[in-house]
């Protein structure tokens, strides 16, 4: 699948990025596919609500001392979308990174779109963190 990695810089120690963020219950605070979804826990599942308005589940990677914020949406259909997604040292500060995978039968208008829907959430996660 064609990839493409979306980085920003957050003028913050890494782990600091790292601890205020990693937690599933934070990322609706800024990825507004979640916030418009409704990020909810149920029984030991996160659950959204998909672009078709069904359910679709969420996994995210344990807290560790990586940076690593892996996340996997299931789709209805089964399908699953991996979401890569780092936050690593730069300097003083940190790059917080998420890899973004055309998906097949998505049109390359699209998948620019979602890249550019990407770059937008990761502005307003620096924001959140840096006021």
């Amino acid at each position: 699948m064609q990839a493409q990695t979306i980085s920003i810089f957050i003028e913050m120690p890494w782990q600091e990025v790292y601890e205020a963020i990693w937690r599933p219950e934070v990322f609706p605070r800024w990825a507004t596919g979640l916030s418009a979804a409704g990020l909810h826990h149920d029984k030991g599942i996160w659950r959204a609500k998909g672009p078709d308005g069904g359910d679709v589940i969420l996994r995210f990677s344990p807290q560790n001392a990586f940076g690593v914020m892996d996340h996997t949406v299931v789709l209805r259909t089964g399908a699953e979308i991996h979401v890569p997604m780092r936050v690593v040292v730069n300097g003083d500060g940190a790059e917080v990174m998420l890899t973004l995978y055309r998906q097949p039968g998505v049109s390359l208008e699209a998948f620019e779109h979602d890249a550019n829907w990407v770059r937008r959430d990761l502005a307003q996660l620096r924001d959140m963190l840096t006021g």
